[in-house]
């Protein structure tokens, strides 16, 4: 793994991105679609930083952007330092990229995807680590099965293990648990808490909002081509101004009390309904009495803070 790079009193930035935009050639009459439109951020050293975005917001432009696969239309980017125009080879070097596509021939080993991948990074033979890689995404004992008897969530291990072959210090994964059962996603929760405690800054797209919350420790989200967020999760999540109040009422109800106070009230079940309002302006005890003074008793009360979700839905519902 490459050596951290510090200045007097912070680690340099893993990733340094500066104004990168990236437009597409126009295709027939239509204009080129702009997919980055001026986008800056930085990922921390040493960090799980979380790239989230609706669908076509530019995160896959992003990613294709730093693996090389795409060609920024201006800008710059930073790989460990290195610019991935000027020092192409240590810039590619510095990252390793899991695709969300399995991708490799099932008719290889595990061993045999690693030592063929180690090769392509010109790996010498006597410092490739095939073993070590497979013990530590827990594939050790499937080191010689072909690939393709290999669960779905086994060949998810196997592509982290294969993006780790030239040791790079920052690994990117492109949603990793999409459409994986809940075990294997917490599964691979845990492998990636491993290689980032072990040194590996970790960038995460995913559309999994509370597996951002539980992983990250920065977040930045893309819509419609620009960042419109990058801040640590705790206080992004802080941005919910919304708090839900769950009231168990003391009859069944057909429709949630309303009250222009509220900003959002719906039935959830036979007696219950959630009631969301801004805590900046009122407090939960103010939203029971309201309910009171609708006519209803209220026999049970519990509160949630806004999450992540929350947070998302509001700011990417924001027009352009």
């Amino acid at each position: 793994m490459a050596s951290l790079e510090t200045s007097d009193t912070t680690l340099a930035p893993a990733i340094r991105i500066r104004d990168l935009v990236k437009r597409y050639a126009p295709t027939g009459k239509a204009p080129g679609k702009l997919a980055l439109d001026g986008v800056s951020f930085d990922v921390p050293q040493g960090q799980i930083f979380g790239l989230l975005g609706p669908n076509g917001a530019g995160k896959s432009t992003l990613i294709n952007t730093l693996a090389g696969l795409v060609m920024k239309t201006s800008g710059s980017v930073e790989i460990w330092g290195h610019d991935i125009d000027r020092d192409v080879r240590n810039a590619k070097a510095s990252i390793g990229i899991v695709p969300q596509e399995i991708v490799f021939d099932p008719f290889f080993t595990p061993a045999e995807v690693l030592d063929n991948q180690a090769g392509l990074y010109g790996v010498p033979k006597a410092m490739r680590r095939t073993m070590d890689l497979l013990r530590a995404v827990h594939l050790a004992d499937k080191a010689d099965a072909y690939a393709r008897s290999l669960s779905g969530g086994m060949k998810r291990r196997l592509l982290i293990a294969k993006a780790m072959v030239h040791a790079p210090p920052v690994l990117v994964l492109d949603e990793p648990t999409a459409g994986v059962d809940v075990e294997l996603r917490r599964q691979l929760w845990e492998l990636v808490g491993e290689l980032n405690r072990d040194g590996v800054t970790v960038v995460l797209t995913t559309h999994y909002l509370e597996e951002a919350e539980e992983l990250c420790d920065r977040i930045a989200i893309i819509n419609h081509g620009k960042l419109i967020a990058n801040k640590p999760t705790r206080e992004l999540v802080d941005m919910a101004r919304e708090k839900i109040v769950v009231l168990t009422l003391d009859r069944p109800v057909d429709a949630a009390p309303q009250h222009p106070a509220f900003l959002k009230s719906l039935v959830s079940g036979e007696r219950t309904v959630e009631i969301g309002y801004d805590k900046d302006r009122m407090n939960a005890g103010e939203v029971m009495s309201l309910v009171q003074g609708l006519g209803y008793a209220i026999v049970d009360v519990s509160t949630r803070e806004a999450d992540l979700e929350d947070v998302f839905v509001s700011l990417t519902s924001l027009p352009k």
